[in-house]
């Protein structure tokens, strides 16, 4: 029985590794700059969120403390983009946080992850492609969505999961965008640029024209009722603002999937990933405050907040341009959107974790073809004929996961001895516990990398029981007390623990700094937001998960290329022992 479970256990958490250079082999085209792989995370970012967020933060939230909430959540997915920079650099791969925790954490926690994100993106970009045709249905005036309820009928009375009417303006689009995709990385990478400029410009412009409205007035002293004019909602408001903020920068980490593509991607990777985070830092900040800066915050229309207010100061030509800004934006979006998702499935097809079809490579162009048309098909029956609003927040949860995981491998990768340069047999202090550890006797009993995984999930185990009191408001209860006991307890001892193992030194590449607090602050405020979903967000998420895992029992597991390469090792060492046993015989 304890040989099975070995066994198992050794299955299910063999990790990849990489010999020598072979992380950089690629069967892709290394054609994308850093200008290009910047635009890909800028492009995934900007998109309708800035345009519809912006208002909807402003009037419910924050007021024109949005701007504080913009720096917060910021940070946050700074936080977390350091773990992304430091893999993307290490292992630069197209299957982004997939194979940072094969890497990292093994074959099952790779595939939990590598099994989220595509539907993560299916879901991202058919919302997308959904928000592009009812916008531009809006601009001429219902007359797309008038002409397919008159000639085509509806579909449901809006209700449940499918939409009012098919929507064959989304669905076409997904695959013009998927044909442009499917051309070759360099030319979608100029498409998007081509879109981040436009998009950037109009930006621009709208930040400059709201500035000429300015009153400051809006932002100094209080309202006859003693209301803060720039806190209206107080410090809570702006910290509740950051949270649903956050979701604002989400997208940085699609540059990730260009790692197989990038030119240089040691260098590429982490430059792109902090100017791209720092660019869209500033430009919501500034969005932020100009809009505040034009109309009362209370008198913003969450819908569209800018077309409103410019209208409200009589500038039509800005209201034009504000829409040229966000159908731009939202192609940005699609072309990204559809760029990662293939890469995403590629990766896992080939590790032989998923049907090896779609992890075949396209001779002329040199892109995931197959991939490509699998799922924009997928992709445009989701657009085609779902309402995509009760699907949303799937998106975020698959994200969190991902970021999650990230910086956990960060942390344990971070703590496992490497081979000292030069050396094929001689490995450094990483791992080993520190003088001080108490009970050090204890955990040299187990194998190695043991200690540091439990005192992993015991902090994430804390993190969970410090969460659920704030989202369920049960500070005064019994109950609520306890947890924040245990959490606070489980979190403390399990910082100390990890702060009691040396780290390893022999990355060259870009390391996080300050390891393990940065990772593991992201990772508390990762896990906060994850437990702030609504319950029904798990569910589907387990249900998917399940559906996965069946995949990968039945497929995944026989057919993995690194339980091959393990199989060739093993196969090798005994050949050897054998020519050993007969010559001394």
């Amino acid at each position: 029985m304890t040989s099975s479970l070995s066994k198992l256990s050794n299955v299910l958490f063999r990790k990849k590794t990489f010999e020598g250079g072979s992380h950089l082999n690629s069967q892709m085209k290394r054609c994308l700059t850093i200008l290009d792989v910047m635009f890909i995370a800028i492009g995934h970012m900007i998109g309708a969120g800035i345009y519809v967020l912006t208002g909807s933060v402003v009037r419910n939230q924050a007021g024109p403390a949005i701007i504080l909430s913009f720096i917060f959540s910021g940070f946050a997915a700074l936080l977390s983009a350091f773990s992304y920079a430091e893999f993307g650099a290490r292992f630069p791969r197209a299957g982004s946080a997939y194979t940072y925790s094969y890497v990292g954490m093994g074959e099952i926690w790779a595939f939990v992850v590598g099994w989220t994100v595509p539907l993560e993106y299916m879901i991202g970009n058919a919302a997308v492609a959904r928000s592009w045709s009812g916008y531009f249905d809006s601009l001429v005036y219902k007359s797309v969505s008038n002409w397919t309820l008159e000639h085509v009928g509806h579909l449901s009375d809006g209700e449940g999961f499918f939409a009012k009417y098919p929507d064959f303006l989304a669905f076409v689009l997904l695959f013009l965008v998927a044909v442009a995709v499917a051309m070759g990385s360099k030319f979608s990478a100029n498409v998007n640029t081509s879109f981040v400029v436009l998009n950037l410009a109009v930006l621009a412009f709208v930040i400059v024209c709201g500035f000429t409205y300015a009153d400051f007035s809006l932002w100094s002293g209080n309202y006859p009722d003693g209301t803060s004019k720039f806190f209206p909602y107080g410090i809570q408001g702006a910290v509740s603002g950051a949270s649903t903020c956050f979701f604002a920068y989400i997208g940085f980490e699609a540059l990730a999937t260009a790692g197989e593509e990038a030119k240089n991607p040691h260098r590429t990777i982490p430059l792109a990933t902090f100017s791209s985070l720092a660019i869209i830092s500033v430009l919501y900040v500034l969005m932020g405050a100009s809009l505040t800066l034009m109309v009362p915050y209370d008198q913003i229309d969450p819908d569209a907040a800018f077309a409103a207010a410019f209208e409200m100061k009589g500038a039509t030509v800005a209201k034009v341009i504000m829409s040229v800004g966000a159908l731009a934006g939202m192609l940005n979006n699609l072309v990204t959107g559809a760029f990662a998702l293939p890469r995403a499935v590629y990766a896992m097809a080939d590790d032989g974790l998923i049907f090896g079809w779609f992890g075949v490579i396209n001779s002329r162009t040199k892109t995931p073809l197959n991939a490509t048309i699998a799922f924009t098909i997928l992709n445009a029956i989701l657009a085609l004929v779902f309402d995509l609003e009760a699907l949303v927040d799937f998106m975020s949860i698959g994200t969190l996961l991902a970021y999650s995981m990230v910086s956990v491998c960060v942390v344990i990768l971070r703590h496992e001895p490497q081979l000292i340069d030069g050396s094929e047999t001689e490995y450094d202090d990483g791992g080993n516990l520190k003088s001080w550890v108490p009970f050090r006797g204890f955990w040299h009993k187990f194998s190695e990398g043991i200690s540091i995984r439990c005192a992993v999930g015991t902090l994430i185990f804390g993190y969970v029981c410090l969460a659920i009191p704030f989202k369920t408001g049960i500070f005064s209860n019994p109950g609520g007390i306890i947890l924040l006991i245990i959490g606070a307890v489980c979190s403390l001892t399990a910082f100390i623990l990890i702060l009691g193992h040396e780290q390893n030194k022999s990355t060259t590449t870009y390391k996080v700094p300050f390891v393990p607090f940065l990772p593991c602050l992201g990772l508390l405020i990762n896990v906060f937001m994850m437990v702030y979903l609504n319950l029904m967000t798990w569910i589907r998420l387990f249900v998917w998960l399940v559906i996965g895992i069946v995949i990968y029992v039945c497929y995944g597991i026989r057919h993995s290329k690194e339980a091959k390469k393990l199989n060739r090792v093993a196969s090798s060492h005994m050949s050897v022992l054998k020519n050993g046993d007969s010559k001394v015989h």
